[in-house]
């Protein structure tokens, strides 16, 4: 059995999946000729909003799920528990990674 495999597109792959990189962003808003700019807070919020957005998503999919809905499949419930559970560990990561850098700062010597 010969398997080959073809070569990764990245671009493709962002492409599919509709990130959008802070270059692209930049390049949209320069062509626009609006300023497309996102503070930290604004991004961090938007953030939250998707990870509670996918969240809540996952759980009206089990409800859907779990009400034999036909329209709903266990396999796309299941991997929108899991996108919605990695979305939330790196939340959850992100905030203890800002609270160690306020304490790091908070415990300097000036």
């Amino acid at each position: 059995m010969d398997v080959r495999l073809k070569p990764f597109n990245f671009e493709q792959a962002l492409a599919r999946s509709g990130v959008v990189l802070p270059s692209q962003r930049a390049a949209a808003g320069k062509v626009a000729g609006t300023s497309n700019e996102v503070g930290f807070s604004q991004a961090l919020n938007q953030a939250l909003k998707g990870v509670s957005q996918a969240q809540e998503n996952a759980s009206e999919m089990q409800r859907q799920v779990q009400l034999d809905n036909p329209t709903v499949s266990l396999e796309e419930t299941m991997v929108a528990m899991q996108k919605a559970q990695i979305g939330f560990q790196a939340t959850l990561h992100v905030r203890n990674r800002l609270v160690q850098a306020y304490s790091d700062i908070m415990n300097m010597q000036v």
